[in-house]
């Protein structure tokens, strides 16, 4: 059942590559790292992300679909002019 969950994710970002995102990350002890970028590609397990030029510490991140699932990463889809189209959060 959490496979078919995770290929569902997977299937819902996929149409989203090259779009601008946020993302909204569990940092560990009460920090919550906000980032923004454009969805490079989509792989089997994971999705790359990357980041805009402001951000100088990664060009690139990675995160895993059962981050999604298990709450610990919220992604929010934008469109061209910055307004939300879609957040994936599990319920």
């Amino acid at each position: 059942m959490a496979k078919n969950a995770l290929l569902e994710i997977k299937r819902s970002l996929e149409p989203h590559v090259g779009q601008k995102i946020m993302l909204r990350a569990n940092g560990g002890r009460r920090k919550t790292i906000e980032r923004s970028g454009v969805l490079e590609e989509t792989y089997p397990s994971v999705f790359i992300v990357k980041l805009d030029e402001e951000q100088q510490s990664f060009k690139r991140v990675s995160y895993s679909y059962a981050d999604i699932l298990t709450e610990s990463v919220e992604v929010t889809v934008c469109d061209n002019d910055g307004q939300v189209r879609i957040t994936y959060i599990q319920n």
